[in-house]
């Protein structure tokens, strides 16, 4: 009984051991970016395949900021109400799904400033993100899950 566990606490233990060699952290360029531009924030981090995303609450309202690996910030979206978007994009979304119902609406504004909104709806089943340009332009589809 004693060598059973023995034998399952080093199995433990080296998973365990390959888990924390495997885990990335943020590094303290991007964590100190981040810092600087939202000091006293609270802050949950996402590494995702080509860079950093940090959730955060900005006056009241989920928002996320996204960072490459050398702390540059190429992206903030702060969650909006359905009637801060565009009229343009209201009128789209009705046009074209009638049916659909806006379950998420953001402003992402990008590393050059450019604004775009986001609004997600199911299409097929699927939760889409269709993006819109400041005027309220239609951009394009992303499917998700």
């Amino acid at each position: 009984m004693k060598k059973v566990i023995l034998l399952a606490a080093i199995a433990i233990s080296t998973v365990g051991c390959a888990q924390s060699k495997e885990k990335k952290e943020v590094p303290k360029v991007v964590a100190d970016a981040f810092a600087k531009e939202y000091p006293n924030t609270k802050v949950a981090w996402d590494i995702e395949d080509d860079g950093f995303e940090a959730e955060f609450k900005l006056n009241g309202k989920d928002a996320s900021a996204d960072y490459d690996k050398n702390g540059n910030k190429l992206a903030t979206e702060v969650e909006v109400s359905e009637s801060e978007l565009p009229s343009s994009a209201l009128s789209y979304l009705k046009t074209n799904y009638p049916k659909s119902k806006i379950k998420e609406t953001a402003k992402i504004i990008d590393s050059k400033n450019v604004v775009t909104y986001e609004a997600e709806i199911k299409i097929d089943g699927k939760n889409s993100d269709l993006l819109f340009d400041a005027n309220g332009s239609f951009l394009k589809i992303v499917q998700g899950d």
